[in-house]
């Protein structure tokens, strides 16, 4: 009907998100979040500006067409259970809009949150060189190259199809000149003897009894970006093996590991690490320096 109540659209599609059972965690955090990110896009208005003043958009009224466009939205959402991300084929991190699609999954790295400032007291001053591990889509490294402009960055992924989609961003974000794209495990394809003043992983790191139990939203993404193993420690292990010769002195590595932090501690019994605390609390991001890995000054 025209001129339906924004509020009352907003409510009705939370509602419907939730009797469908339908997880998050892909870009929104619930099924409010969620629905104001579709009526958003159905509306065709800016996206964070609409957040932003998003109580009194309550205000505005949703014509026809743009209910239709939520309505089939919806649907496709329920019926396919992909993430919204994937059906709209963009995501937002750290206020920036990234391309998206199964080749990678949903930017979410919690990393993104620390990228301001939360790392310089670990920086010996501004980072020259930069290595986004496992970068799938692409974000970190161009969220690092925003941040520090006179850094060259490295973004390395297993996943060619990542690196199209990686390319494609950097693209996006004016960033070719400054970030390169490698193919290959971990370090491998960087040259022989190249050294990092940073390095940032969001790796593989969920263990093999939760990737059983993963929801269908996160059955869409790549098993190869998710699964890490029984304890889900199986990349992080080598990185941590290979990270030494990779890392100039006074260098340090930042990890993402989720919920996987008793395993961590279990795999590496008394490596140094600082816990770095993100909105998700203390224990999902960790960091080490070049020294506690046996990098010589």
């Amino acid at each position: 009907m025209p001129g339906t109540p924004l509020s009352r659209a907003w409510r009705d599609t939370a509602q419907a998100l939730r009797d469908a059972g339908l997880e998050f965690g892909q870009g929104t955090e619930d099924a409010e979040q969620e629905a104001a990110w579709m009526l958003i896009h159905s509306l065709g208005w800016p996206l964070l500006e609409s957040f932003a003043q998003w109580p009194r958009l309550q205000r505005r009224v949703v014509p026809a067409p743009a209910l239709e466009r939520l309505r089939g939205l919806l649907a496709e959402r329920v019926r396919s259970r992909r993430p919204l991300a994937y059906l709209l084929g963009e995501a937002w991190l750290h206020g920036q809009r990234f391309l998206v699609d199964e080749r990678s999954i949903v930017p979410r790295s919690l990393i993104a949150e620390l990228l301001d400032h939360a790392l310089d007291p670990w920086l010996a001053g501004e980072p020259a060189s930069i290595a986004d591990i496992c970068t799938g889509g692409g974000s970190l490294a161009v969220l690092a190259a925003q941040r520090w402009p006179q850094a060259a960055v490295s973004a390395v992924d297993l996943s060619a199809s990542a690196l199209e989609l990686a390319r494609a961003n950097v693209r996006l974000h004016g960033l070719e000149q400054r970030v390169r794209l490698l193919h290959g495990d971990l370090f491998e394809p960087c040259c022989a003897g190249e050294r990092f003043d940073l390095v940032l992983c969001n790796p593989p790191y969920v263990n093999a009894r939760s990737m059983a139990a993963l929801p269908p939203e996160f059955r869409h993404e790549p098993e190869l970006a998710l699964a890490g193993g029984d304890d889900g420690m199986d990349l992080v292990r080598r990185l941590l093996d290979q990270a030494a010769a990779h890392l100039r002195p006074g260098g340090v590595l930042v990890v993402e590991i989720g919920h996987e932090r008793a395993h961590f501690e279990s795999a590496f019994p008394g490596l140094p690490v600082v816990w770095l605390p993100v909105s998700s609390g203390d224990d999902a991001v960790f960091l080490v320096e070049a020294a506690a890995l046996g990098v010589k000054p």
